[in-house]
């Protein structure tokens, strides 16, 4: 059983940056792709970025393409996403989730096997 938590979230001015990290535990944390979503309030969970277990490989959503970056430090067990040049859009609870697929990368919530608790991104304007 992987174990997920977040941090990092909180309250950042439009054009600003934050970080978000993700600790695992509890498994191999190498073999799982890893990825973050975002739940905007009356929205559905949405996609934002995956990284592969090797970090050789990533996705990224077109709505955060060029600001949002994905990294992954397998000695810290960590998965990282970094936030740049914040939108009021970008308002959400986002969520770490780990997925034993591997390729192709997976891309929507039902391909991850776990998740953390999320943490709460609020842009403002």
């Amino acid at each position: 059983q992987v174990q997920l938590v977040e941090s990092g979230g909180g309250l950042v001015q439009a054009g600003g940056s934050l970080r978000l990290s993700c600790a695992a535990s509890g498994g191999t944390f190498s073999s799982y792709t890893m990825g973050w979503f975002r739940q905007a309030p009356g929205k559905e969970r949405e996609f934002v970025a995956a990284i592969s277990w090797s970090g050789r490989r990533t996705g990224v959503a077109d709505s955060v393409k060029g600001r949002f970056t994905i990294s992954r430090d397998s000695a810290k067990n960590t998965v990282y996403l970094q936030m740049n040049s914040l939108k009021p859009e970008d308002t959400a609870v986002f969520y770490c989730a780990a997925a034993r697929q591997q390729i192709p990368i997976p891309l929507t919530s039902n391909d991850y096997d776990y998740w953390g608790q999320g943490t709460q991104v609020t842009v403002s304007s």
